[in-house]
């Protein structure tokens, strides 16, 4: 252990996580630059060349330049990613595939039967039906 004193290693771990914060950041360029839908192809392509050939430059450059609509298209991103959620929940929840949720139709059969149209064996077993 003599031959590597502690602060080495701090100063080693602050290299690597720096490192790894780096890589993340160009993926996330990367990543940016295939999604954006404000540059043709020969705009994609050059960012792609300038990010890749100068990494620290391109990434640096990115970053100042586009840095603003980045931000917005991952906000954008975010906010349709959680609409869909969203939507997903309530439609799973409301109405679980029928045409209307499962406590309206349960509602529904217990006027039917209070109105004498369904007999209680006919109740029971469409409330059996419904909830299985």
């Amino acid at each position: 252990m003599d031959d590597y004193p502690l602060l080495n290693l701090f100063w080693t771990m602050l290299w690597f996580f720096i490192w790894v914060m780096w890589l993340f950041l160009l993926f996330k360029i990367v990543t940016d630059i295939f999604r954006s839908h404000d540059l043709n192809g020969w705009l994609k392509a050059g960012w792609l060349i300038l990010v890749l050939a100068v990494p620290f430059v391109g990434v640096l450059v990115y970053v100042i330049v586009r840095g603003k609509s980045m931000a917005e298209r991952d906000a954008q991103q975010a906010k349709a990613a959680d609409e869909s959620v969203k939507a997903y929940i309530r439609d799973a929840a409301g109405s679980g595939g029928r045409t209307g949720g499962g406590a309206d139709e349960l509602a529904r059969l217990a006027e039917l039967k209070e109105k004498g149209l369904l007999t209680d064996e006919e109740f029971r077993r469409a409330k059996d039906k419904l909830l299985a």
